[in-house]
């Protein structure tokens, strides 16, 4: 397979769906930085909606899951960040229209 890229990350990350919220981590924002090296190393920087979010730990677990099983994939980087915090302004205008 060709070089894994940022938009295929973003793809893959459309899979994981807060489940409280029922949105994928791409629309809700929660995907601040996708930095790929050589082609196949990923860095990930990622927040949640908040630092008491219950189900951190099991976003966290599918996001490196899902990134680990991409064709061509070498290290796996996730980075948990609270700057800048999350704010719903984040959330892209169609999972808001799916909200309502």
């Amino acid at each position: 397979m060709g070089n894994i890229t940022a938009h295929i990350v973003t793809d893959a990350l459309r899979n994981t769906v807060d489940p409280e919220i029922g949105i994928n981590i791409v629309d809700l924002g929660l995907i601040y930085n996708v930095a790929v090296s050589e082609g196949k190393d990923i860095d990930l920087q990622i927040t949640m909606t908040s630092p008491m979010c219950p189900v951190t730990s099991i976003i966290l677990a599918d996001v490196q899951l899902r990134l680990e099983k991409l064709d061509g994939v070498g290290k796996v980087n996730v980075d948990l960040v609270w700057d800048p915090a999350w704010t719903p302004e984040m959330i892209t205008e169609e999972a808001r229209l799916g909200l309502q």
